[in-house]
């Protein structure tokens, strides 16, 4: 009997150009600009929240123009646990897909809540929990269809997303005045002092919400076309098209009226523009409608992310092998989608049992996903070190410019978002370790199914 190891099948179907990349990379994020974020002027203001936002977009752009190394170098359905696979070995793959699976699996629950939200407004009786499962539903059924027709989708509602944000910095242009977005702007003082700095490190989670998950276009490595040319353009032009959309739509809410209205809210545009144009200008109506599509573009873009993280996982024995199963029509990871979509199900009702600092149920969900993220980063950049040095001859098609002063910012910054991060949410901290310590227990005890599962070159041989 032969004892030739089986070699890792590539089933997903490469069919991604540059510009359905970047729909997927820019879609990804896309609603971080609608909700979400404004919770953080709740503890830091207009002023303060403008400064963690500089430092978060700083953190994102020198991540990404370092990240896309690994993404081209490594192109792989996995995206972050492939690259720390490949430099740590299992344990460092364990905790980059662990850390990226959090994150991806709880932030669309967070973002099913607001459209919701969003829906709630035009139909006052509608529950938003319930218009939350409706969106999985659907969904997940679209994603299942085929990565082509989702990304065609996914590019359409970008592009309609992003001129919806355009139009909604005209629209309320005239009612802007920097008087009000200044107002009590320092923490709800018109003066800096040291404990601002307190507020502005708690409002971090809600700045890293204008970029999070802009990552995950690398799990699409595998479904691109020549990824190795498409990706770089795709994570270039996606980074910067989201700077300048964070600061366009954050500038501009703050200077409609009274900002403090929009601190903890799941709608702040609508609720913005209706301070400038009433509550029955077309102009409202239209942003509620197509304001839905930046929900839905990052909602649907990243359940297809979290989709191929867990397929990815299991495919090399970290999950359990039935989510490594692709539809043989479709060539989607189709359990993988349901089994995500059970976990954020379970998010959008866990309110009925799980409270944590008073703050909404969406302000919690945001910053679980932010923790993952965080820690994904981290793992990223010091697996980009470790590669450099230790495989010096891997094919590079793309490297990080300034080397290693980019991948040292985004590395830093990271830990210092990450300390701020768990010192102001304690309980949500020890939630993410707990259960990371289960999925740890999972790993630990299952070491023989990753032995079999099929050899991974792109997983290297670091034990």
């Amino acid at each position: 009997m032969s004892t030739t190891p089986k070699l890792v099948s590539r089933d997903l179907q490469p069919v991604l150009g540059a510009f359905s990349l970047w729909g997927i990379a820019v879609g990804l994020v896309i609603s971080g600009e609608y909700f979400g974020w404004s919770y953080g002027w709740a503890s830091a203001g207009t002023l303060g929240f403008l400064v963690a936002t500089l430092f978060v977009a700083l953190m994102y752009t020198t991540f990404i123009f370092s990240f896309t190394e690994l993404s081209t170098s490594i192109p792989h359905a996995g995206g972050p646990f492939a690259y720390a696979r490949r430099a740590f070995g299992p344990t460092g793959g364990f905790l980059a897909g662990y850390a990226t699976l959090v994150e991806f699996v709880f932030a669309p629950p967070a973002i099913s809540l607001a459209i919701g939200a969003y829906l709630g407004l035009q139909f006052p009786g509608l529950d938003p929990k319930v218009a939350a499962l409706g969106a999985y539903v659907i969904f997940i059924t679209l994603n299942a269809l085929g990565v082509g027709i989702a990304a065609m989708f996914e590019l359409v509602v970008t592009l309609l997303a992003v001129g919806e944000l355009l139009v909604f910095a005209g629209v309320v242009a005239p009612g802007w005045s920097l008087a009000n977005f200044t107002a009590n702007g320092w923490a709800g003082s018109d003066t800096f002092t040291m404990g601002t700095w307190a507020g502005i490190f708690a409002s971090i989670p809600f700045a890293i919400w204008f970029f999070l998950a802009i990552e995950g276009a690398a799990m699409a490595a595998e479904e691109a076309k020549d990824p190795r040319r498409t990706i770089p353009i795709a994570y270039i032009t996606g980074i910067l098209t989201l700077v300048v959309l964070a600061f366009l739509v954050m500038i501009m809410a703050g200077g409609v009226g009274d900002w403090s209205q929009l601190a903890n809210i799941n709608d702040p545009l609508p609720q913005a523009m209706k301070m400038v144009v009433g509550e029955s200008s077309g102009w409202l109506h239209m942003l509620i409608w197509i304001g839905l599509f930046g929900l839905v573009a990052s909602f649907h873009g990243i359940i297809l992310g979290y989709s191929r993280q867990m397929f990815a996982l299991a495919r090399a024995g970290y999950l359990p092998a039935y989510f490594a199963v692709v539809h043989p029509r479709f060539k989607t990871p189709v359990r993988a989608l349901i089994g995500g979509g059970v976990v954020g199900v379970i998010a959008v009702f866990s309110d009925q049992w799980v409270t944590f600092g008073g703050l909404p149920l969406t302000a919690n969900i945001v910053t679980m996903a932010v923790l993952g993220a965080l820690v994904m980063y981290i793992v990223s950049m010091a697996s980009l070190f470790k590669l450099r040095r230790s495989e010096p001859q891997l094919d590079r098609p793309y490297r990080a410019p300034f080397y290693p002063v980019f991948p040292a910012i985004a590395l830093v910054c990271g830990v210092v978002c990450l300390a701020a991060v768990v010192y102001f949410n304690a309980m949500i901290t020890v939630l993410f370790l707990g259960l990371m310590a289960l999925a740890y227990l999972y790993f630990h005890f299952t070491s023989r199914q990753r032995d079999a599962a099929p050899l991974d070159a792109m997983l290297g041989t670091a034990e």
